[in-house]
């Protein structure tokens, strides 16, 4: 068994106030979550209005697999245009 583990930062543009960038985050991590059955959550920047970091797990029995999976929801961060990623990280466990 193998964890894939994703660490995003993202600066949110759009957000105003900390309400904005809840309703944006909310918004980003229940589509992430659907979308690729990953576990997803808030991990640092919780009081900084328009920066965010997200921590990303999967479980697989594949290093490959998770690469592609990880790969993919930055991918799909970046295609959503309500964010910007300034930096991630990825590592297998």
């Amino acid at each position: 068994m193998l964890i894939g583990v994703l660490k995003v930062e993202l600066f949110i543009g759009e957000a105003e106030s900390l309400k904005d960038k809840r309703k944006i985050l909310k918004s980003l991590i229940d589509r992430i979550r659907s979308r690729f059955n990953v576990s997803i959550a808030e991990v640092g920047e919780q009081d900084v209005w328009q920066r965010s970091t997200l921590g990303i797990v999967t479980v697989s029995n594949g290093q490959a697999h998770i690469n592609q999976v990880l790969a993919a929801i930055v991918n799909f961060i970046n295609n959503q245009g309500t964010v910007v990623i300034t930096d991630y990280q990825t590592q297998v466990l």
